[in-house]
């Protein structure tokens, strides 16, 4: 994908900014003015994913994901915007499918599994996400998972077993 120039860097800055002030729809008619190379470069994706979650649209911001997996399939971004807006539509067995894969392609991102974890507690399963969650340990500490864990709606029926993890 060719590299942003002006005016598309404008674009992509601007878009960026109306997401920072929580402003969806000014940021998506930003990146509609990007030519179709552009506006398939992971970032202008990652931006447009951005702002459809903001606005709950999870069909659509699950049709940028599609789209980021497939033109970017080596970043694990558009895998794990697949799978959570899989799980916000309340297709949580289906978003588990989708992140399975990525288990093996990106096996030392913490985000992956503690989702499937997520994922797992939410399908009933807290045997699974234990395991789950005991990956995320592995990978980047008990700290970091009582961190992204704690406060986690998903999580909530494991949250006070979560906080005994690590002796303190």
């Amino acid at each position: 994908m060719p590299e942003p120039t002006f005016p598309d860097r404008h674009h992509l800055l601007a878009a960026d900014g109306w997401l920072d002030l929580g402003l969806p729809g000014e940021a998506l008619r930003e990146l509609d003015q990007l030519p179709e190379p552009i506006r398939r470069s992971l970032l202008a994706a990652n931006l447009s994913w951005r702002a459809h979650a903001t606005r709950h649209d999870w069909t659509q911001a699950r049709a940028v994901a599609d789209q980021m997996v497939a033109d970017h399939p080596d970043d694990a971004s558009g895998w794990l915007h697949r799978s959570y807006a899989l799980h916000e539509l309340r297709r949580t067995r289906e978003a588990t499918e989708a992140l399975l894969p990525a288990v093996a392609k990106f096996p030392t991102h913490p985000v992956v599994p503690y989702n499937l974890a997520c994922y797992a507690c939410q399908l009933g399963d807290s045997d699974a996400a234990r395991r789950w969650l005991a990956e995320v340990v592995r990978l980047k500490g008990v700290a970091y998972l009582r961190d992204l864990a704690m406060d986690d709606p998903d999580l909530a029926v494991l949250r006070d077993e979560i906080a005994t993890w690590g002796g303190s």
